[in-house]
């Protein structure tokens, strides 16, 4: 079984075949976007013909949600998925923040007097900056001192629903009441949504394991085994070195030429999916990864295979793309990175020079 390239058309990398931002999301349940341009990245990467203009639209007019979920990072969302998700996953992420609850000293009574406020200030459509927001809540009595308490004040209200993005202001990021940005959210009964994240992981990330389910969704691992086994039926499995990996073969597969380079963002689901990550990059490579730390830009892989990193810089009319690599390459496999960021260069609507 070669699990990196299955995971590449399972995740819609190879080929892109979507046509809407919403339609990546919708497939992938959740895409991680604490760096949004690098997750604005990360749908168009999957899209047949995209920009990031039209990224930035589908976030415009609520296409697509940011907010906190499965795990204590934002996530872009459907509003059709959003509710169903934050009922799931909510009460875990509050349980790993509890402890920075208690250091901030928020308890129950603040939380309910900040909800309170924040859901005064934005309805009727209202959208508000995160410094307006804190204005809001000094008028309210209640201290956002240092910055760190403001955003666990608005990750609670975010995780309890009362608020979730709104559309951009320039470049500052807004809320809006998730009432109103997502009027039609679906509920779901807990077993029923468990099933749900599970048979949407495995069919759009497998082939995967138990464990990179729970890692990815921040599930308890006897929740993520009850949602597999929900839905295991649906699925295929194989052991590989003693580990059962599960997947479907709902998408039809295609030919795809090698070598293949893609540009990947840190958080790109690709990487961030799974728990374990030796099938997609060598001992070796992955020391250096590490090493790195939060030097790691972007990521660079080719037919499945993380052999370097590169960065951007944006410069007037053009960006600036250089790579750092693992290994020498190939003629065809520099060809195919070179391919790989005019693909980028298209998605930005700018020239790129390459710096190999």
């Amino acid at each position: 079984m070669d699990i990196p390239r299955q995971r590449l058309h399972n995740q819609g990398i190879t080929p892109a075949t979507f046509k809407k931002p919403r339609d990546v999301v919708d497939w992938l349940a959740a895409v991680q976007a604490q760096d949004y341009a690098g997750a604005k990245w990360a749908l168009g990467l999957r899209l047949q013909e995209a920009t990031d203009a039209d990224v930035e639209h589908a976030f415009t007019e609520g296409a697509i949600l940011r907010t906190h979920l499965l795990r204590p990072t934002w996530h872009f969302v459907t509003p059709a998925d959003i509710r169903w998700l934050l009922a799931l996953t909510a009460p875990r992420v509050h349980v790993v923040n509890a402890s920075m609850y208690r250091k901030l000293e928020l308890d129950s009574a603040t939380f309910k007097r900040s909800h309170a406020a924040l859901a005064k200030a934005l309805h009727g459509g209202r959208q508000l900056t995160r410094q307006e927001l804190r204005d809001v809540l000094h008028k309210a009595g209640i201290a956002t001192a240092g910055g760190l308490r403001l955003g666990y004040l608005l990750m609670h209200a975010e995780l309890d629903g009362v608020v979730c993005s709104g559309a951009r202001r320039g470049k500052q990021f807004t809320y809006a009441l998730l009432d109103e940005r997502a009027p039609h959210a679906k509920t779901l009964k807990r077993e029923e949504a468990l099933a749900e994240l599970a048979r949407r992981y495995f069919v759009s990330r497998g082939p995967a394991t138990v464990q990179d389910f729970a890692k990815w969704s921040g599930l308890t691992i006897t929740d993520a085994r009850n949602g597999l086994e929900a839905v295991k039926a649906q699925l295929r499995q194989e052991v590989v070195d003693g580990q059962s990996y599960w997947f479907s073969t709902s998408r039809p597969s295609a030919r795809v030429v090698s070598p293949s380079a893609y540009l990947l963002s840190i958080y790109d689901e690709y990487i961030s999916g799974y728990q374990d990550r030796r099938a997609i990059v060598n001992a070796r490579h992955a020391a250096r990864l590490w090493a790195m730390g939060n030097a790691l830009s972007y990521i660079i892989v080719i037919d499945g295979q993380i052999v370097g990193t590169w960065k951007r810089t944006l410069r007037k009319g053009a960006v600036v793309i250089e790579t750092n690599l693992f290994t020498r390459l190939t003629k065809a496999e520099k060809r195919a990175i070179a391919v790989a960021a005019d693909r980028y260069g298209a998605f930005l609507e700018l020239p790129v020079m390459l710096v190999c």
